[in-house]
């Protein structure tokens, strides 16, 4: 069945409750709310077994984690024997089992054209059945149509998906926020791209610390999701804000719009009740 999960880069906000729940519950009150999540934080460390069982046991079955690989494998070996690291880093995501939506290889900038060998190499050895997202941040293939067809024939050679980071709306126009300044810093200015490969396509979308120019500029995106869930694709979409304190809320919304377009598409997760404050 054709689904649309939505998603942020954390599970964990200060603003997103007025009390935290215990660290080991956190990711269970997320997974109310959105039923994917980005793993960045397994790009700096790779975490315990014992902290992977928890992530699992906080879950349901059908919640999806996109997980980026070690810093070793992408960015200092660079894809080059790297199978050590990777195979000792799935060894402990193993718990997670089908919640593994996709192996999330984010390249640095410095990863072009004259690089795409030691990325099918990679490919090739990665486990069978492990899907593979690849996310580029080269100039070269956003420019360059030859190497963007260069980089989709690799992709395509084990049917995996192209991540576009779309930051477009992050840079339109003058930052009006400091978490905006600090975020252009940070992210990718690349332009946007809006092509799948594969059944599940994936998009990462940064708005605006406002939350009426974030809403306006996903419409593209809003519009072209739509169009791939009837075409039978089931995409994941992570929104970012440049602080986050209003992600959660804004990924409820954009699914909210494209049920809109599409009624029978299955609901969100339904969040847990909360607790008001109370003195004693």
């Amino acid at each position: 069945m054709r689904e649309l999960r939505m998603g942020c880069a954390m599970w964990t906000h200060p603003q997103w409750q007025e009390r935290l729940p215990a660290p080991g519950e956190r990711l269970r009150a997320y997974s109310g709310y959105c039923a994917a999540v980005e793993g960045n934080t397994t790009f700096y460390a790779t975490p315990s077994p014992s902290t992977v069982e928890s992530w699992a046991g906080q879950t349901a079955p059908d919640f999806r984690f996109v997980l980026k690989p070690p810093r070793a494998v992408t960015h200092e070996r660079r894809l080059v024997d790297a199978g050590a690291e990777l195979a000792a880093f799935l060894d402990v995501m193993a718990p997670l089992g089908s919640r593994v939506h996709a192996l999330w290889i984010q390249l640095p900038a410095s990863f072009g054209p004259t690089d795409l060998g030691a990325l099918a190499r990679f490919q090739r050895e990665l486990p069978a059945g492990l899907r593979c997202a690849v996310e580029v941040r080269h100039p070269a293939f956003f420019t360059d149509e030859r190497a963007a067809v260069q980089l989709e024939r690799v992709l395509g050679r084990i049917g995996a998906e192209w991540v576009p980071f779309d930051t477009t709306v992050l840079f339109d126009g003058p930052a009006g926020d400091p978490s905006e300044f600090e975020a252009r810093a940070k992210k990718p200015r690349v332009p946007r791209r809006m092509r799948a490969l594969t059944e599940y396509p994936i998009v990462r979308y940064h708005g605006r610390a406002d939350v009426d120019r974030t809403v306006a500029g996903w419409r593209p995106w809003v519009e072209t999701v739509v169009t791939w869930l009837r075409e039978g694709r089931s995409p994941t979409v992570f929104v970012h804000t440049p602080d986050n304190a209003s992600a959660r809320d804004l990924a409820r919304r954009f699914h909210d719009e494209v049920r809109a377009e599409l009624p029978e598409l299955p609901a969100q997760p339904t969040p847990a009740p909360t607790e008001p404050m109370t003195l004693f």
